[in-house]
Parts: C-alpha cells; structure tokens; sequence
C-alpha cells in the first residue's frame, strides 16, 4: 500500500473510523487520526484509551504487509491486544 492512500483515510473531513486489514489476518482500528502515524514505508498504531491521553502501547507494521482498509462502525470495538 501506498503511504498516500492510508494517509486519505486519516486526513478525511469528516473523518471515519477505519480498520486496517494485514495480509495475516491482524487488525488495527483507528477510531480517530492520533491513533495512527504513517511513515514512507511503514506506520505506526498507538492502543490509546482517547486522542488527548498518552498511549499505553505501539506497534509498527510494514505498509507493504497491508491487504484491505474498511470503514467500520464507529462504537466497533478496538483491536485486542496481541
């Protein structure tokens, strides 16, 4: 995936909740744009409570690794830990 097509989603007005699909089957729903920072190659997920609050944990995945993004309801749960 292209770093521009992630950053369409998280740049949108209005914004709408999203969920990242990898090619292994792992998750990321970004419930708001300050969960997730996109890089040229790669991106990194912040697992925070709200926008303003610190985040608890991160991961970095390879946008190369990305298979599909779908919208998703907003009161959709967050995904699980690892």
């Amino acid at each position: 995936m292209q770093p521009q097509t992630l950053l369409g989603y998280t740049r949108a007005t209005p914004f709408r909740p999203f969920r990242i699909v990898l090619n292994s089957g792992r998750t990321y729903d970004v419930h708001h744009p300050e969960f997730i920072d996109v890089g040229l190659d790669d991106a990194v997920y912040f697992y925070r409570k709200s926008p303003e609050g610190p985040h608890e944990r991160w991961e970095t995945f390879s946008l190369s690794l990305v298979e599909h993004i779908e919208h998703i309801h907003p009161a959709a749960t967050a995904s699980p830990p690892a």
